[in-house]
């Protein structure tokens, strides 16, 4: 008996697919690509509450946070790319780095980073 057209057959225990999803990969590409277009939109989203409570935040942290969140949407595009979960970690450092313009910069550094580093747990557990 054939199987209907569009479904794959249930996993089993040996056959090397650790997880139950149809297609791991491109689960793992919109984490991925999900993770950094949440990044960019908290970074654009946070230049105003930095500057009115935060204190003095200058054009050069502006600069960098504008630049960083447009890394994070062009970098959620090409997921699909080997080198891209590896560009994403070094822009977290850079969001890090961005720390010594303004603290609060440095706070949402830690925080993303926590996060990239999830996403990058979560990925090793789906891919193996």
């Amino acid at each position: 008996m054939t199987d209907p057209v569009g479904e794959r057959p249930a996993a089993q225990p040996g056959d090397g697919r650790r997880s139950g999803l149809r297609d791991p990969e491109k689960a793992v590409r919109g984490l991925g690509a999900g993770l950094l277009v949440l990044e960019a939109v908290v970074l654009l989203l946070a230049i105003q509450p930095i500057r009115l409570v935060g204190g003095d935040l200058g054009g050069p942290a502006i600069a960098a946070i504008v630049a960083l969140a447009v890394a994070c949407v062009a970098l959620a595009g090409m997921m699909r790319r080997s080198w891209a979960w590896n560009a994403g970690t070094v822009l977290q450092g850079l969001l890090l780095l961005c720390g010594l313009l303004h603290w609060s910069l440095f706070g949402l550094g830690v925080m993303f980073g926590l996060v990239w580093a999830y996403g990058l747990h979560v990925r090793r557990v789906i891919l193996g």
